[in-house]
């Protein structure tokens, strides 16, 4: 396995999506509008800002619409949502956000069910029909993911096998729709991977297919998310998603303690510790993570709010 980091990394942010969908809230649509403005600010080049889903399953993304329409955008930055299913999909092309198409597949048939509504087979079937959207609408497909690739909480151990047939099946369906293979994101969607298991997965799609860009989701459930991060470095991945202040979790995990994304300024910093550029400010990002626990009302799982970076203290300025 490479051990040398790369030089750059690309983090995209979903702290507003990810975040604002498991919060109870309520949180206003002007501060949801407001913290992605200000994320606007830090130098990250993508943003994912809302859920297209149901209200009555998620209420805190109730208010989508109003967010995306009120949104002062910046140019050179791509704001996105998500949806799961083809009327999500409806709405996110009816609003002036970026719609950017993505093959979503599940490794858990479990997970999947709870999550969407559907199974592995029904979810795949859906997956041709949105392939299908995107070309006729010219959408260009950047993105795969394989939820839960690394565990699940309702079926414990995903086999590496399953989650190679996952891959296969997203790179059958851009393939034989003649489309540039997109970068597949593996997704540590309840938080069960530790390094070892990031080092096994990685791997083992890598083996098969060497040149396949990649990409991470992570969940910071047990607290090795950024743990995981530098064990993905040390494996040459360089693309990454994570929410500022450690904002969100998945609201269909099956545990009570299903965290957010890995922390943004958290992942951040250690890319600065390793001499990898991100285009991030580090202290800005930590600005909006103090924001982020204003709109919240509580402490989120990030340190640095706390702890601060060490730019203050290898300046000479040591904070009181």
């Amino acid at each position: 396995m490479p051990t040398d980091f790369p030089a750059t990394v690309t983090i995209n942010e979903e702290g507003p999506r990810e975040g604002f969908q498991i919060e109870p809230g309520p949180i206003s649509t002007a501060d949801k509008v407001a913290f992605v403005e200000a994320l606007a600010g830090t130098g990250v080049r993508k943003i994912d800002c809302v859920s297209f889903v149901d209200p009555r399953r998620v209420p805190g993304m109730a208010d989508a619409d109003a967010v995306a329409t009120g949104i002062h955008r910046v140019p050179g930055i791509r704001y996105t949502g998500l949806w799961l299913n083809e009327r999500g999909l409806d709405r996110a092309l009816a609003l002036p956000l970026d719609t950017v198409g993505a093959i979503r597949v599940t490794a858990s048939e479990t997970f999947s069910t709870n999550n969407t509504g559907k199974g592995i087979v029904a979810t795949q079937d859906e997956q041709r029909r949105w392939l299908e959207r995107y070309v006729a609408a010219g959408i260009p497909v950047e993105s795969g993911y394989v939820m839960t690739a690394f565990g699940c909480n309702f079926e414990g151990e995903v086999p590496v096998a399953t989650v190679i047939d996952m891959v296969a099946f997203i790179l059958e369906l851009v393939d034989g729709a003649g489309l540039p293979r997109p970068r597949v994101f593996l997704a540590d969607t309840v938080g069960h991977a530790a390094p070892s298991a990031i080092e096994r997965v990685v791997g083992a799609v890598r083996d098969r297919w060497p040149d396949l860009p990649l990409g991470l989701h992570l969940h910071d459930t047990r607290g090795l998310g950024v743990a995981n991060v530098h064990a993905a470095l040390a494996l040459g991945v360089d693309h990454f998603d994570a929410a500022c202040a450690g904002l969100g979790g998945c609201p269909f995990a099956g545990h009570a303690g299903a965290a957010g994304n890995v922390c943004t300024e958290e992942v951040v910093f250690l890319c600065e510790e390793l001499g990898i550029d991100t285009g991030i400010d580090l202290e800005r990002m930590i600005d909006c993570a103090r924001m982020a626990e204003e709109i919240v009302g509580h402490r989120l799982p990030g340190k640095l709010t706390r702890g601060g970076s060490l730019r203050a203290i290898r300046g000479g300025q040591v904070a009181a």
